[in-house]
């Protein structure tokens, strides 16, 4: 089977006209998709579907960066791809003329981090598995052989990632009839959006409460008297026992982060989200060792398994929150969760965007199969809207994802919202003046 043409799209959903996905640093986020389509010589026409997540304007930046891996992808043997993933996704990302606008980060990574999902789904589909039950059936050392390990050996080798796999292999049966009768425990986002109305999120919170949530998170990071307020409001919602978890999207600098979570302490936070810039691992560690004992969680804004590395190296971080657009496809994140395994630092995907929660689930439930064992402190994002432009959707029932059944990696659009989202062109764009809602 041989790769035989790349498609992509910028596919915009108008998620600012009700400030769905709306917080402190993004107030009027619209929900996209640099979509890829790796099309294929099968007579049946198999292919594979990937996506980087955006949030609107520079989408097409992602596409740009898409389409100028074309020729390192197109007539390439796919059998050659997925039994070499480490070589292929290093072909990406150690172009050199490519690599000089990232390395390893940015809008180069976001777009190579799109079509290696593409491909591992591609994978999936052709062993017939979803994605989770692919990872599930590999080997330590078929797992291990993927990832780039370059820059992390100082940390975690592949000897020490093949046994720590190891360690899991005996039991991943036992844990995966656990997930297959329970789902996987899941946080809802949906109710605290940071240009909610207090009646919005009152409302929001009770019919979650009656879905059987457990865990709400709400954003901060504007007028502290006023998130004092709107975190006051959902902690009396919700009582003592359920968890709450704050999110304030990066705005503070280190002492400013300091002094507000300080100012939550009363409300008992699990954690607080993207304190400061993703890229101070050192203001992350200040924050730390200040606010205890509350946790810091971050990583959805974390550019590369280098900049994770040194967050878990220095205790930084509390909840390790993968991103599976951010990083540079399932290879990458798989890097990562091994290195949160070694740190013994639970792994919280970040799902805050259109698609992510159909990718994620999958990384969470190996992780629990095949890296950690445990679902002590761990627990999944979702957010509840847009989940009906997929094919297969992921699907959360009292709280928990149920587990995906069908192969691939979650990620093929509905044809229609494909084909209505796209932007400017598509219907529902191209009826605005601003090529806005």
């Amino acid at each position: 089977m041989r790769i035989i043409d790349l498609e992509v799209y910028d596919v915009r959903f108008p998620t600012s006209r009700n400030w769905a996905g709306s917080d402190a640093m993004n107030k009027d986020p619209d929900y996209s998709l640099a979509y890829v389509v790796l099309r294929t010589d099968d007579p049946l026409g198999l292919a594979g579907h990937g996506f980087t997540f955006t949030i609107g304007r520079g989408n097409e930046l992602c596409v740009a960066g898409i389409l100028s891996y074309k020729s390192l992808v197109v007539g390439q043997q796919v059998q050659d791809l997925i039994h070499n993933m480490k070589d292929f996704t290093r072909s990406l990302t150690n172009d050199s003329q490519l690599r000089w606008l990232g390395p390893e980060k940015g809008v180069i990574h976001l777009s190579a981090a799109a079509i290696i999902n593409a491909v591992w789904d591609l994978y999936a589909k052709i062993e017939k598995k979803p994605l989770w039950k692919l990872l599930t059936d590999m080997s330590p050392s078929e797992l291990v052989s993927a990832i780039d390990f370059r820059y992390i050996t100082d940390y975690l080798t592949p000897d020490e990632a093949t046994e720590l796999l190891q360690q899991q292999a005996s039991t991943r049966s036992q844990r995966e009839r656990e997930l297959l009768a329970t789902g996987y425990p899941a946080y809802t986002t949906s109710a605290g959006w940071y240009g909610y109305s207090d009646a919005q999120i009152q409302q929001l919170v009770r019919a979650g409460i009656a879905q059987g949530w457990t865990h709400f998170k709400v954003k901060v990071g504007g007028d502290i008297e006023e998130d004092v307020r709107r975190v006051a409001l959902v902690r009396k919602e919700i009582g003592p026992d359920r968890r709450l978890m704050l999110d304030a999207n990066q705005v503070w600098d280190v002492q400013e982060a300091i002094s507000a979570i300080r100012r939550f302490k009363p409300f008992d936070p699990w954690w607080m989200e993207e304190p400061t810039s993703p890229d101070d691992v050192l203001g992350y560690q200040t924050i730390a060792g200040q606010v205890a004992p509350v946790a810091l969680a971050g990583g959805e804004h974390c550019q590369n398994r280098i900049v994770f590395k040194e967050l878990l190296q220095l205790h930084a971080i509390q909840f390790c929150q993968v991103d599976a657009c951010r990083l540079a496809g399932v290879n990458e994140v798989l890097a990562v969760m091994l290195m949160a395994a070694k740190a013994k630092v639970p792994v919280c995907p970040h799902a805050g965007g259109v698609g992510l929660p159909e990718y994620v689930q999958h990384l969470a439930m190996f992780d629990f199969i095949g890296i950690s064992a445990s679902l002590e402190n761990r627990t999944l994002e979702y957010v509840d809207h847009l989940h009906e432009h997929f094919v297969n959707p992921a699907v959360v029932t009292n709280g928990h994802y149920q587990v995906p059944e069908v192969p691939g990696y979650s990620a093929d659009l509905v044809l229609r919202s494909l084909e209505q989202y796209q932007f400017p062109n598509g219907p529902v764009w191209a009826a605005t003046a601003d090529g806005r809602l």
